[in-house]
């Protein structure tokens, strides 16, 4: 008899009047809940989150020196570090400028004016070309957590502490030319790769205006002038550029407004 006793479960005695308390379900957490992450800084710089990668160097980017202040640009063509923002708010529209990829290390940069940013012979980084050429790349490095933006000169961008001006000074990187790069956009967009130089140069035109042409009424707009610039480019090694240059003159270039 013991052991029939012992075979059954034994629970918890209910007393007479007592309703059985309903069992607690446990809720198993979201495989997308316990995997998901708060950028704390992003939301701390009003969803400008930190770009760590040439891939994501395209579309709207800010660059930040120091804690809440962006490079700004002024209507004279030059650049300044813009007044400190609140924690939550993001960069002011003349801080905003739109990247795009130069080949497969470095990138160029427009402003709000309409034009490209580059580094003069002086060290001084202005914004008055109409296209992208040697003095217009620029080369983030990425190193034990810090970033930082090489230049045409090999020095790198970094604030003169004297006027509050944007230079290209020191040919090392320091905690005065550490710097963030942010982005806005949404992070599962792919950066947009330039064509390969090899084959037709004519198809090479094609194909790159396809990548970066947008317009309304779909029609494909090409300059006219002939493959002949273009092989003397190729030759001389400023393909990139000269098709850039080529397209601005379309006036039909998200790029080249």
């Amino acid at each position: 008899m013991s052991d029939e006793y012992a075979a059954v479960k034994r629970g918890k005695l209910v007393l007479k009047g007592d309703k059985p308390k309903a069992k607690k379900r446990k809720h198993k957490k979201k495989e997308s809940d316990s995997n998901s992450k708060i950028d704390e800084d992003c939301v701390k710089h009003g969803n400008w989150w930190k770009v760590e990668k040439i891939e994501d160097l395209t579309g709207p980017i800010s660059i930040e020196f120091g804690n809440h202040t962006y490079i700004s640009a002024l209507d004279n063509g030059l650049f300044t570090l813009g007044a400190p923002h609140n924690e939550g708010d993001g960069p002011s529209p003349e801080e905003i400028f739109t990247a795009f990829p130069a080949g497969d290390t470095k990138f160029a940069l427009k402003s709000g004016y309409g034009k490209f940013l580059g580094i003069s012979k002086e060290g001084v980084v202005t914004g008055r070309s109409d296209a992208v050429g040697p003095m217009e790349q620029w080369e983030p490095i990425w190193q034990d957590g810090k970033t930082a933006i090489l230049c045409s000169l090999n020095k790198f961008v970094s604030v003169n502490p004297e006027d509050d001006s944007i230079v290209a000074k020191n040919v090392s990187a320091g905690n005065e030319e550490f710097c963030n790069i942010r982005c806005n956009r949404s992070r599962d967009i792919k950066r947009v790769v330039i064509p390969e130089e090899e084959g037709d140069l004519a198809e090479v035109e094609v194909n790159y205006v396809k990548k970066f042409q947008k317009f309304q009424d779909k029609k494909l707009r090409v300059n006219e002038s002939g493959v002949i610039e273009l092989k003397r480019a190729k030759v001389d090694g400023n393909l990139h550029e000269t098709l850039l240059d080529r397209r601005s003159k379309m006036k039909a270039d998200r790029y080249c407004k």
